[in-house]
């Protein structure tokens, strides 16, 4: 059986308020990720993974950030149409494993409630998502709590009859 493996990355910078959105979960803080959608930087590591190991484009082609209908959109939609857009090509995912690399917030105390967010919309178990979080050690934009970069890889296998 043929399988395929694709990367993902996002970055998006902090602006006040809150909540944060990551991993279409909603986290206690007092700042956001800028972005054109809700800024959702896990999802859309997601979404370029899912699409690129299908050779299926990108996020940027499918939502472009010069669309009106695109400001302010749920990352969430945006990763069930590009799963639904790899499933129409003929292939399921099989895992996701996600890195968010970040100062802050600590993605520990969230990590299940985005786990299972990420399971549901991408149409698998709890088991085949992964997420972690990792500092910069003060290193750089991210050390300095400017934002945070979220790398995901996502497997891909054939549907079968």
């Amino acid at each position: 059986m043929t399988s395929r493996a694709g990367i993902g990355y996002d970055s998006h910078r902090f602006a006040p308020g809150g909540p944060m959105r990551l991993g279409g979960v909603d986290i206690p803080s007092d700042i956001v990720l800028v972005g054109h959608s809700d800024g959702d930087a896990i999802c859309h590591a997601i979404t370029d993974a899912i699409l690129g190991a299908a050779a299926a484009g990108d996020i940027g082609e499918m939502f472009a950030d010069t669309d009106p209908a695109n400001r302010g959109r749920d990352s969430i939609e945006m990763l069930v149409a590009a799963r639904d857009r790899v499933q129409a090509m003929g292939w399921r995912i099989e895992n996701v494993d996600v890195t968010v690399v970040a100062e802050r917030p600590k993605i520990g105390p969230h990590r299940g409630r985005i786990r299972q967010r990420l399971a549901e919309a991408l149409g698998v178990s709890v088991e085949a998502v992964s997420v972690k979080g990792k500092t910069n050690e003060g290193m750089g934009w991210v050390g300095r709590g400017e934002g945070l970069a979220c790398l995901a890889v996502a497997t891909l296998v054939p549907v079968t009859s």
